[in-house]
């Protein structure tokens, strides 16, 4: 007979080392981007580097830095790592004589409705999206690896392949391009809207199946050799970078032009699964290492969820409140992610040396099984 504990949430010894470590990072990494949409800039500054922040030269280079290596990068590490979770829990759950299907979808449903309530908050949510999406790759789980992989694959570069088509039409609008591109405007055209949520959406997805092809196939989990992931990590991020690297190109040889906005977007999007795959085999390899802080970011990926909804809560209160109505750079906001950084790595240890989840990721559980989880650790002696 299955007992609460025995069906309950994924113990410490269960725990996958490496997945922990690509969360943190990617949780982190994360705040890169999202630091520009809590109010410090105009919305159009978070595609377009020259609409605002720009004060000296060391502004640009930060702008030009986020969009090669940080842009898209680490929210497609974060889907994939859903993915990954998705068939992990599915496992767990079968493993331990649980409804599988039910109880995943109670759990996407909890996790969309935290996502809506973030949403409401902040428009940039992810949660949502993901809470939809799940489900699909639920139902997908079990295809052959190979079917599972080019299905994602052309997920993420549906997005890119439509650019040309999508900026023509922009570009024939009355209504254009608009506070994507400027920030003195506020709407855009309606096919531009349509193209981002269903383009975000589909990068969302895409990345969750490569995760489960990558989870099936071992090699997520750092169960390839050290030659491998150094193979991966140098093709994957030179590629990718090399790829990437001509959307700023284009954009400065064309003076940031709103004519080629969109389609300045495409090396983005193609240069994103090699650079993802590459950040992937970076990590695992230093998470081999076990030298530095190696046990924070560990620690950070543990309360991914905790650490995403609280970067929201100071982001909005510092530049939505403290910094309100002030000019501020793109130098000033790094500087403020780099204390943010600090603060969550350090939280997150303390944290979870004395309690064995964190906050909301306990309350997930709690929710999940229905029952109440021990929170505390206990104390030895």
């Amino acid at each position: 007979m299955n007992t609460p504990q025995s069906w309950g949430p994924t113990s410490e010894a269960e725990r996958i080392a490496s997945l922990d470590t690509i969360r943190g990072v990617a949780v982190l990494g994360i705040l890169l981007m999202n630091s520009l949409a809590f109010g410090a800039l105009a919305d159009a500054a978070y595609s377009n580097v020259s609409a605002g922040g720009i004060g000296q030269p060391l502004d640009w280079a930060i702008g030009i830095f986020t969009m090669v290596f940080v842009d898209q990068k680490m929210m497609a590490l974060f889907s994939l790592l859903f993915g990954v979770g998705v068939v992990i829990f599915a496992e767990r759950a079968a493993a331990k004589g649980r409804r599988v299907v039910w109880l995943s979808l109670w759990r996407f449903a909890l996790l969309g409705v935290l996502g809506f309530a973030h949403m409401l908050v902040w428009y940039g949510d992810i949660l949502l999206t993901y809470a939809l999406c799940a489900p699909i790759v639920l139902l997908l789980r079990r295809l052959p690896v190979w079917l599972i992989s080019l299905l994602g694959t052309v997920l993420v570069l549906v997005g890119p392949a439509t650019a040309p088509f999508v900026q023509a039409e922009v570009n024939a609008s009355a209504d254009g391009i608009g506070g994507l591109w400027f920030a003195d405007s506020d709407t855009w055209a309606p096919v531009l809207e349509t193209w981002l949520l269903a383009g975000g959406g589909g990068r969302a997805l895409g990345f969750m199946l490569i995760g489960v092809a990558l989870y099936r196939l071992g090699i997520v989990q750092g169960e390839r050799s050290t030659p491998y992931y150094r193979g991966l990590a140098v093709w994957g991020i030179g590629i990718g970078a090399a790829i990437t690297a001509i959307a700023p190109v284009t954009y400065i040889a064309s003076g940031w032009s709103s004519e080629l906005a969109i389609i300045g977007l495409i090396p983005i999007g193609v240069g994103l699964i090699p650079m993802a795959l590459g950040y992937m085999a970076l990590i695992i390899l230093w998470s081999r290492s076990e030298r530095g802080p190696l046990l924070a970011f560990r620690s950070a990926g543990r309360m991914a969820l905790t650490n995403y909804l609280s970067q929201t809560i100071l982001g909005l209160a510092t530049f939505g409140w403290l910094l309100f109505d002030v000019d501020v750079t793109r130098t000033v906001i790094l500087a403020w992610v780099l204390a943010v950084w600090a603060l969550q790595l350090w939280w997150s240890k303390w944290w979870l040396a004395r309690f064995r989840f964190g906050p909301v990721e306990w309350a997930w559980r709690c929710a999940t099984y229905r029952s109440w989880q021990p929170l505390r650790r206990a104390r030895p002696g």
